[in-house]
């Protein structure tokens, strides 16, 4: 069976990358760029919050091993879903948090994990994650990827 994907932006895409590797099921992770305006974007462009693309990264995973909701549950826990534009020290357009969802059952499951978060007293300012169809995904440099891993940082 081919695996499912969904993409997330939750800040720089190192951490993110390192803490869905961590999860049985996922069969591959790649950061990248999505979401913005101007084809082939560079890690530098990027930066400049003027291509409109956010890190991302594309999470390829095996349904019969996890389920989707723990992809959604660690996506909420490896960052701030309140803070537009922001995470952490990183500030810029490229860091806003946001589910590209791939099919309707992606949709309609992450928009439940949103309310059912929102609505759960965890956070006391509104979650300004925004859930968005997937459109296309650019591979960031490969530099960016597996960075925690290339680097020894655990």
């Amino acid at each position: 069976m081919a695996a499912n994907k969904i993409i997330f932006g939750a800040g720089c895409f190192w951490g993110v990358e390192a803490a869905f590797r961590r999860i049985k099921g996922v069969s591959g992770v790649t950061c990248g760029y999505s979401g913005g305006h101007t084809d082939n974007p560079t890690y530098t462009a990027v930066c400049t919050s003027t291509t409109g693309h956010i890190e991302v990264v594309m999470v390829e995973y095996d349904p019969a091993e996890v389920v989707f909701e723990t992809l959604l549950d660690s996506f909420w826990s490896c960052h701030n879903p309140t803070t537009p534009d922001r995470q952490g020290p990183d500030i810029g357009t490229q860091y806003r948090s946001t589910i590209f969802f791939f099919t309707p059952e992606q949709e309609i499951a992450a928009k439940e994990s949103k309310h059912k978060l929102q609505t759960s007293g965890r956070w006391h300012n509104p979650i300004v994650t925004k859930i968005l169809p997937a459109g296309q995904f650019y591979i960031a440099e490969e530099y960016h990827q597996n960075y925690f891993s290339k680097h020894g940082i655990h």
